[in-house]
Order: C-alpha cells, then sequence, then structure tokens
C-alpha cells in the first residue's frame, strides 16, 4: 500500500542491476543539458540564472522518488517560466527581492493544488482540456517566449510583453540599435546548438555553445564591447528557507497558481504516456499528480521556482538509456556537483547565448503538424486550436489559457447536447442490425422503426433525442411500432426519463407502440424506480435487437390483420 503513494520503494527493492548502465549515462547526459537550460529558463521566468539550477535540483529528486514514469524529466521548462513572468511580473520588478519571494511562494502553492489534487484522485480532469486547445496555446506561447528574447539576442532594450505584436513594434522601430557582437554571439550560439543536434542529438549542444560563448566573451573581453554577461553566480547547494510564506499575495496569484498547476500537469503527463506506451509501462495519472506537486512543494522550500515534466529532456533521458528514476538521481547529483564547483564558470557566461538556448528549443513547440493533421481530420478541432492560438497571441497569456478552457468546455457541452443517433436496418441473411445511411443494402420493413442512440441519455441532450425521434416519425407516418436500441446508454438522468415517458405518452397517442432492447442494468434499475418500465410494459423489453423487432413484425402482421378485418 505505501509503494502506491512512494513508487520508488517498489521499483527501488526490485531494480534490475542491468538498467544501472542506461539510467547512469542517461542521468549524465541529462544532468548537462540541464545545466544550460536551467540558466535560460530562468532567464525567461525574469529570475537570476542560478534560480534555474536551484529548480533542476529538489524537485527532480523528490518526483524520482513519487513519480510513476521511468523516463519523465522534471525540472524547469519554458512554458511554466512563461507563466511565471506573466503571473509574477504583474505584482513585482523582475528581478526584485520581491519577485523572487514571489516566485518561490508561486511553486508553494502550485505544489499544494496538485498535491490536493494527485491525494483527492483528481487525475481525470486533463480529460476537459483537449489536446487541440493545449496545441494551440503552446504553439502561441513558444512565440511570446521566442520573439521576447529578441532583446538578449540583439542588444536592442525591448520591454518584455505578451503581446508579439508590440515586441515586434519594438524590434522594428529601433532596428538601428542592434548591438552587432551580442546578435553575432546569439546567432553563433545557435548555429553551434543546431549543427551539432544534427550531428546527433545525445551531443550536449548546450553546454558545449555554452562553454565556447563563454570562453571568447572572457578572453576577447566582449562584455567591455557591450555584450551583456550573467555575472557573478552564487556558488552552493540552496538552504532551506521558509522566508517565502506569506499570505499578502496569495489572492494576487491564484489564478496563476491554477493555470500552471493545469498546464504543468498537461505538458507532464502528456509527455509521461507517450513514453510509457512505447515501454509498456503503466502510468498512474493521479500519481502522478501528487508526484509533481510534492516536487514543486518541496522544492519551494530550496528555492526553486514552479517546475514540470519537459518533452525535450525526457527524450534525451529516454534516448540515452532510461529506464527507472534512478537516472533523475544521478541529473540531480550533476546539477549539485555544478552549485558547488563549477558556478564561477558562468560569470562570462553572454545572456545572448542563454537566449539562444531558448529560441532553438522553443522552436519545437510550434505545433505546425498537428494543424496540418487536423485540417484533414477534423476541422471543429482546428477551430478550437486556432481560436486558442489567436487568443493567448493577441489577448495574452492568461487570457489565452481561459478562453483555450472555455472553448474546450463549450465544444465537450455541445457535442454532449448533441449524440450521434442512427435508424437501423437488418443485414441480409443475419441478425445484425446498421445504420441504413452508411449501409445501403440492410433490409427495412414497413411500418416498423428501428433507431439507436449513441451516448447517456442526460438532461442536456435529451431535446436533441426528441427533435431526432419526431423528425423520424415524421419522415415516416406510416409508422406503428418503434424499437429503441438502447445498448450504447450507460445512464439515464431524471429529465431523460422524463422526456421518454413523454416520448411514449406521444406515440400511444399515435397509435405507434414502443419496444426498447439492450437495456444495462443501471438504466433498467432506474427505469423502475422511476415507473417508466411498468408505463411501457415488461413485454417492451428485450435484449437483443433481432428479438425486438421479432416482436415487432409479430405486432406489425397483427395490426394488418385488424386492418383488414376492420369493417369498411
Amino acid at each position: 500500500m505505501l509503494s502506491r503513494f512512494i513508487p520508488a520503494l517498489d521499483w527501488g527493492s526490485n531494480y534490475d542491476r542491468s538498467n544501472l548502465s542506461g539510467d547512469l549515462n542517461a542521468g549524465i547526459t541529462v544532468g548537462v543539458m540541464l545545466i544550460p537550460q536551467g540558466l535560460a529558463y530562468a532567464l525567461i521566468a525574469g529570475l537570476p540564472p542560478i534560480y534555474g539550477l536551484y529548480a533542476a535540483l529538489v524537485p527532480i529528486v523528490v518526483y524520482a522518488f513519487f513519480g510513476t514514469s521511468g523516463q519523465l524529466a522534471v525540472g524547469p521548462v519554458a512554458m511554466v517560466s512563461l507563466l511565471v513572468a506573466t503571473g509574477v511580473g504583474e505584482l513585482a520588478p523582475q528581478g526584485s527581492e520581491e519577485y523572487v519571494t514571489l516566485a518561490i511562494l508561486l511553486a508553494f502553492m502550485v505544489g499544494v493544488i496538485q498535491l490536493a489534487l494527485g491525494l483527492l484522485r483528481f487525475g481525470f480532469i486533463t480529460n476537459f482540456l483537449s489536446h487541440p486547445v493545449l496545441s494551440g496555446f503552446t504553439s502561441a506561447a513558444a512565440l511570446i517566449i521566442g520573439l521576447n528574447q529578441l532583446k538578449n539576442l540583439t542588444g536592442i532594450p525591448i520591454p518584455r510583453s505578451n503581446s508579439v505584436f508590440e515586441i515586434l513594434y519594438e524590434a522594428g522601430v529601433n532596428l538601428g540599435s542592434v548591438h552587432v557582437p551580442t546578435l553575432i554571439v546569439g546567432l553563433g550560439g545557435m548555429a553551434i546548438i543546431v549543427g551539432l543536434r544534427k550531428v546527433s542529438r545525445r551531443l550536449p549542444g548546450g553546454l558545449i555553445a555554452v562553454v565556447i560563448a563563454t570562453a571568447a566573451t572572457a578572453f576577447l573581453a566582449l562584455d567591455e564591447s557591450g555584450v551583456a554577461i550573467v555575472g557573478t553566480v552564487p556558488a552552493g547547494l540552496p538552504a532551506p528557507s521558509t522566508s517565502f510564506l506569506g499570505f499578502s499575495a496569495l489572492a494576487d496569484l491564484l489564478p496563476i497558481a491554477l493555470a500552471i498547476s493545469l498546464v504543468g500537469y498537461m505538458e507532464s503527463i502528456a509527455v509521461a504516456k507517450s513514453f510509457a506506451a512505447k515501454h509498456r509501462a503503466r502510468i498512474d495519472p493521479s500519481q502522478e499528480l501528487t508526484g509533481l506537486g510534492l516536487a514543486n512543494l518541496v522544492g519551494a522550500f530550496f528555492l526553486s521556482y514552479p517546475t514540470t515534466g519537459g518533452f525535450s529532456r525526457t527524450a534525451v533521458n529516454d534516448q540515452a538509456g532510461a529506464k527507472t528514476p534512478l537516472a533523475s538521481l544521478f541529473s540531480a547529483a550533476i546539477v549539485g556537483l555544478t552549485l558547488l564547483f563549477l558556478t564561477p564558470l558562468f560569470t562570462f557566461l553572454p545572456k545572448a547565448l542563454l537566449a539562444a538556448i531558448v529560441m532553438v528549443a522553443v522552436v519545437g513547440l510550434v505545433d505546425v503538424k498537428e494543424v496540418r493533421f487536423l485540417w484533414k481530420s477534423n476541422k471543429t478541432d482546428l477551430a478550437l486550436l486556432l481560436t486558442t492560438f489567436l487568443a493567448t497571441l493577441l489577448l495574452g497569456i492568461e487570457l489565452g489559457i481561459l478562453i483555450g478552457v472555455g472553448v474546450s468546455m463549450l465544444s465537450f457541452v455541445y457535442q454532449a447536447s448533441r449524440p450521434h443517433m442512427a435508424r437501423l436496418g437488418r443485414m441480409p441473411g443475419s441478425e445484425a442490425y446498421r445504420n441504413v445511411e452508411r449501409y445501403p443494402e440492410v433490409e427495412t420493413h414497413d411500418g416498423v422503426a428501428i433507431f439507436r442512440i449513441d451516448a447517456s441519455l442526460f438532461f442536456g441532450n435529451v431535446e436533441h433525442i426528441k427533435d431526432g425521434l419526431n423528425g423520424l416519425l415524421t419522415d415516416e407516418p406510416d409508422t406503428r411500432v418503434l424499437v429503441l436500441d438502447l445498448y450504447p446508454v450507460n445512464r439515464a438522468d431524471s429529465s431523460a426519463i422524463h422526456a421518454l415517458m413523454d416520448i411514449h405518452r406521444r406515440l400511444e397517442e399515435r397509435g405507434v407502440s414502443l419496444l426498447l432492447s439492450g437495456v444495462k442494468g443501471p438504466v433498467r434499475d432506474a427505469f423502475e424506480r422511476s415507473g417508466f418500465t411498468e408505463a411501457v410494459g415488461e413485454d417492451a423489453f428485450f435484449m437483443r435487437i433481432h428479438d425486438a423487432c421479432h416482436e415487432a413484425h409479430r405486432r406489425m402482421n397483427t395490426y394488418l390483420v385488424g386492418e383488414v378485418d376492420s369493417p369498411g
């Protein structure tokens, strides 16, 4: 039972030593990758670079004990970093002590929210934020993240903004202010990273670019020519602290904390599930919430800002051979050693190089493939993606995600209120019944209509179902027996039962018999408790459509005989 809450007790006690070499190689590779990424993502979050390394230490260790993915690499990511800058930037000047304190408090709040949802087994909440909405939001945010690095890449004094148009306008107006040495450093760094990636994705392109750019800046004294550098980076592991705890800013931070909790978890669980499927492993969504929540919660006491699982590092982790969360512990050890002994080497690290790392990383977040896929497969989902994308670009990060969630929920409600329904006919020579619109060869019989409802019945869709049945009877006025196939129906609420009673009364008034097939136990119980079964009659229920249709034909023959024998 305890191993369900602390998965490390399970994989640790049953660790296969043959996985050690892969875990060690992956841990070192991702740890080396984490160092330049952590420094760069802290820059996106508006924090001193050292906080990116703090976020790459304790949260990783905590997740390794409480998470369920063997490949997921937790730590600072571009998306969450941007959300931190968006939310905290409205409350304090970037880089100030108050700003840092609020960013750490935000990690604590995100941890509490995610942990609470995880313990309540609320992992299912991600089902209500559709993939197209998340893709549209991520793509727009990636553009905002990348364009916000133009100031560091070019040396142009562009104010931080969530509006791409404002950033592009400022860049265009101040194009003559480009600092050429800064631009050369940034573009050179991008060329190194992209070039090495083409050679091999296992090469630590970011770290190699950091070493080259830092050495060149120090040797050529580029900082004296105006190239902005990181400056003094404090050495040592983060000491435990509770100084961030306070109640004055909780209400102001709550909206962005909820957004980060949701978006961060969505990004993480999507990545974790994709790699779990590859390795035929099992992911517990609610335990993932618990693991991420504890990672953020405990990390806050060690000066971490909000973190989550990221795709690029997870992909590298997997390619390098990670089989268990032990790989993450090795990555954390690399970051810890760097904090203890190597921070003085980052003094001359140019900020333009960090901007280059960010811009290369976020290019992969612009999901062009999803747009092409949805254009071919689902125009409704494409509309959701584009709506969220444009809302985020035009109105900003916070409104973008809110609008995305809103349209996602509206789409869900709309689709639930308009369930698929079908008129059925019998396949020749069989007892199978299929949609007459898809199988024109099916057999139908005058006076008998077979109707299938492909959804549970509830107050939101009963009117649509009634309209569908009314339309059927209007198109086929000679119908004398209606067979309702309710096998796809898993539940029926009180509004649905009232609607069925109303349908039954109207059918009786028109002289139409109602028969029902495939009614499941819970639905049958609801019918019996409400009196609907008594109103329709026990003899109106059948296990199979074929049996119901056999009875319908019998009744139809009886009706026809009575019609012939009637006087006049």
